[in-house]
Formats: structure tokens, sequence, C-alpha cells
């Protein structure tokens, strides 16, 4: 079967397009992604450079240009740091290649410390339709620990300025934070709602291995308090009508983030940038791991070479059935058996004994045709999947 006749078959198959923009101000302390401050250039020296690259990366998957784009995200990094003419020839580059969906969900990623009006205006402009604001905290003394490099005047600011132009924002925030009090973190809840934002994206502050947090922990609420926190925001933003749809995800009727949701359905993704992940279906039962040069002069050189990916591999079954369970378990609402059944071609009597384990300790629900976590699953996430897991 030729490429084509694949591609063809699967073109009513989600594919969503991840965009990586490496670059920040300054690399905060809890950062665990493949971000890079800009030392000895300027963002302008690195722009034109990168940019290139990444329209010779889409050039690179003309393999894929069969099937529709039904989301496009810019993260990073810092996305807002790049012109909107620099994301303009991104889109546009996309477009050529792909089919882009009518509705087509573009979400920029920006910081309130970068925010350019211009520049806001300008994405707005060339087809950008949701942002992604990391606010972190109203707190000037939290974010004075986290080293983010705006202050709560500039969060609220920010946000107000992306409310006024755009149809679709979402608020990334965090808690449990250094010496956080519940009344702080009430606090940020309602200055958060003042907003009106149509997406929460809220946060546990997590220490990540090769983080400077790491290396010099903070002073964080004990577990008990962190999970009265956690409990305080689903009931508010319950009372506010936001759907807990996910872990951390809290959305307005029809605001759930289709991009995030395609990740967490096991849809297919392709990944464009420094450090940036795809995965692939080949066949009906085949999926296919690709992942990007991290080092951005690296992945600018290979990619001159045609040859973008650092590391490539077929996912074998019990890895297939442990990723869509990471995935699609942190979904509040679970997924249909089908969707199971037809992402990894494993059948639901393979896995029975997991799902007898996770039933047994009441972390999992199953009915005819749902599989998902109970509020207890929820909490116990990470126990929950490691049931899951499989020598390989």
């Amino acid at each position: 079967m030729t490429n084509n006749l694949i591609h063809n078959h699967l073109d009513d198959k989600p594919l969503s397009i991840y965009v990586h923009i490496p670059w920040c101000i300054h690399k905060c302390p809890y950062c665990d992604f493949n971000s890079h401050e800009l030392r000895n250039s300027s963002i302008k020296d690195q722009e034109q450079i990168y940019t290139d690259a990444l329209l010779n990366q889409i050039t690179l998957s003309a393999d894929y240009s069969g099937r529709t784009i039904h989301s496009i995200f810019f993260g990073g990094g810092t996305p807002s740091l790049f012109s909107p003419e620099a994301i303009n020839r991104i889109i546009l580059a996309i477009s050529h290649q792909f089919t882009l969906a009518n509705d087509c969900e573009v979400t920029l990623e920006a910081n309130p410390g970068t925010i350019d009006k211009a520049y806001f205006k300008g994405y707005k402009d060339i087809g950008v339709n949701r942002v992604s604001l990391g606010i972190q905290s109203f707190n000037n003394i939290h974010l004075k620990s986290l080293e983010r490099i705006h202050d709560k005047e500039q969060a609220y600011e920010a946000a107000q300025w992306a409310r006024q132009l755009f149809d679709n924002i979402n608020l990334d925030l965090m808690f449990a934070l250094p010496n956080q009090t519940k009344s702080d973190l009430i606090h940020d809840i309602k200055i958060a709602l003042a907003i009106r934002p149509d997406h929460i994206s809220y946060y546990h502050l997590t220490i990540e291995p090769n983080t400077l947090f790491h290396k010099h922990p903070p002073s964080q609420p004990n577990e008990d308090d962190s999970a009265d926190m956690g409990d305080i925001i689903i009931e508010t933003l319950k009372q506010q009508n936001f759907d807990h749809y996910e872990t951390s995800a809290f959305a307005k009727e029809l605001k759930h983030c289709r991009h995030n949701m395609n990740y967490w359905e096991f849809g297919d993704y392709l990944g464009l940038g420094a450090g940036a992940h795809s995965k692939i279906t080949l066949t009906d039962n085949q999926q296919k791991r690709f992942s990007c040069y991290k080092n951005p002069a690296q992945y600018i050189e290979n990619v001159k070479k045609n040859t973008p990916f650092i590391e490539e591999k077929l996912l074998v079954k019990n890895e297939l059935i442990f990723e869509f369970m990471m995935n699609a378990l942190r979904l509040n609402h679970g997924f249909k058996k089908n969707l199971f059944i037809s992402s990894t071609g494993v059948s639901l009597d393979q896995i029975k004994g997991e799902l007898d384990i996770a039933k047994d300790k009441g972390l999992l629900i199953e009915t005819s045709d749902i599989i998902k976590p109970t509020i207890l699953g929820q909490q116990f996430l990470n126990e929950l999947l490691q049931i899951f897991m499989r020598d390989r």
C-alpha cells in the first residue's frame, strides 16, 4: 500500500500541529520545558533564521499533506516574542502544505511580561483565534518567588487586553505556590473570574527534575492544604459554570481546548521546531513517534540537511496501551471504548486484568460504552496509570 493510500484512509482522523518557539526572556525555576534564555542576542536575530527552519520542516512534512488540520498551537518558550509577520509566515506555510479546517483553532501562548499591543492586534489579524496567557498568579509575592518577569498589574492589563480582542482566551494559573495560603488562592481565582476567561488551566506547582526548584526546593503548602486548594478551585469554578473536563483544565460551554483534546483522545499531531514531538498513525494498528533535535542551533542545522528528527520509533502494543491511558484517563468524563480499540488495535479483553484491578480499587468506572476515572481515580491518577504500565 502506498503512502498516499494510507494517508487517504486516515484523512478523517484529526491532525493537529504544534509549533515550538524555544526562547524566553528568563527561564523560570519550575520550568522543565525546552526553553532557552535570550542571552547574547535579540529575538530579531533568532526570528528570521528559526522561522526559515520551521518553513523547511513544513515542506519536509509533505507525506501528511492529505490530512486536514483541526488545530495549530504555538507554544514555548514565549511565542509572543515573535512578531505577527513571523507567525503569519508559519501559518501561511501550513495552509499551503495542508488543508485547514474552516473552524481551525489557532492558539498562541503569550507571557504578560512581553505583551505588545500592536503585536496582539497583529496576531488576531493573521488568524490567531485563541490566546493562552501565562499568568500563574495575581500576587506579586508569588510572582517574584516564581521569578516571573511580570507583576500583577501587567498580568491583569494583558488579560483585559486579550479579553477585548479575542473571543477565546485561556488563563494559565498555578497553586500550591511557595508560602501560598488558601485566602491567597481565593483572591487569585476572584481576579481571574473578573476577567471572564473562556478557559482556565490550573496547575499544581510540581517540582520537576533538572529545574532550579529541584536543586533548591521552595517551601510549599503541605499535602492536605494543597488538596484543599484543589478542592476550592474545582468547587469555585463549578459554581461559575466551568466544566472540569480534564485534570487541570476548566472550560465554559463549547470552549474546551480542541488542540489538547486531540492529545488526550490519542489523536495524531505533528510537532514543528526544536524538541517538538510528533505522533502519527501509519496504519490502523501502527503509531509512529518522532522528535526533533532539542537544541535550536542543532535543529536549524539538521533541518538544512533534511534530517530534523533525532529519534523515530514505532510504538509496540504495551506502549500503545499505556500511552493511550496516560492521555485519555486525564479526561474526567472518560473515553468511549471504541476509541481505545480504534486507536490501539487492542481489544478490551486484552486489558481486562488491569481494568478489574482499577475497578476493585475504586479508581475506575466501566459502563457499556464508557471508561472513566472515579473521583478517587482523578485524585490518584498516577496510581491509576501505574496499573496499565507493562513491560515493553
